[in-house]
């Protein structure tokens, strides 16, 4: 049976508020890539989605970001390479000692919304990221954007790497995401978003906004967790891989 990773970015809230309903897209999921308190996250926060996702069975990964709270870490920030290095060593710091303290694994590094756009494209940044993590843990995996600077880079440090792609966000004919400033950056319909899903897991394939096909192939599939009634989407997606014969298995274990 084939098989394909289902991520969503989780424990992006800060104190009493929160980015979405974790707790109920946890079971959802074989990966969690959980915030590091730059972009959202505090230490409670981080402590809760850890414990909740060991207990699930749910893959654990850091999600770093730019310093960014007001602007949720989807803001780019004129940051050097050896600052972007700084931060993501930082971030790894804080949820590794969560991650040991609750007898949880960490599996892998994604980025997050600007710093993750950013490094798609640009090699400093890109090589900056998986340096920070070669030196921090060099068996961590990376999860980048299919085909990006990021997976060549970390690639090129020997680190292990997966490719992602997107249920729920538009694509350019290039393969990068149509930025969240445009109306139809992302899909919330879940018959559309379960669509792409399928043809991503399935045929390694993702239909741009000007209609062209592009290939992809990825690893793991992302359904962002403040996207709109996202276990709806979540739930829409496990029914459409299941009646493909497709099961969601994480990719870093």
């Amino acid at each position: 049976m084939h098989t394909i990773d289902l991520n969503a970015d989780l424990g992006e809230g800060f104190g009493h508020w929160r980015a979405a309903d974790d707790d109920a897209i946890l079971p959802l999921v074989s990966s969690a890539s959980i915030a590091c308190g730059f972009h959202a996250g505090d230490p409670l926060t981080m402590r809760h989605t850890v414990a909740t996702a060991g207990r699930l069975g749910v893959s654990v990964g850091a999600h770093p970001g730019y310093p960014d709270l007001l602007g949720f870490g989807r803001r780019e920030l004129a940051a050097t390479p050896a600052e972007v290095m700084a931060y993501v060593l930082y971030q790894l710091g804080a949820l590794a000692a969560i991650c040991r303290s609750e007898s949880v694994p960490l599996r892998y590094v994604k980025p997050h919304g600007a710093l993750y756009n950013r490094a798609a494209t640009h090699a400093p940044t890109a090589a900056a990221i998986a340096t920070a993590i070669h030196r921090f843990d060099p068996s961590l995996a990376l999860l980048g954007l299919a085909n990006s600077q990021l997976v060549i880079q970390a690639a090129a440090l020997g680190l292990a790497t997966a490719s992602e792609a997107f249920a729920d966000r538009r694509y350019e004919p290039d393969g990068t995401l149509v930025p969240r400033t445009e109306p139809d950056a992302v899909l919330t319909d879940p018959s559309a978003v379960a669509h792409q899903a399928l043809a991503l897991a399935r045929d390694g394939t993702v239909t741009a906004r000007d209609g062209s096909v592009l290939t992809i192939r990825p690893d793991s599939l992302c359904l962002h967790s403040d996207t709109p009634d996202a276990p709806t989407l979540l739930a829409a997606i496990h029914a459409r891989l299941a009646a493909d014969d497709i099961a969601i298995s994480a990719f870093a274990h």
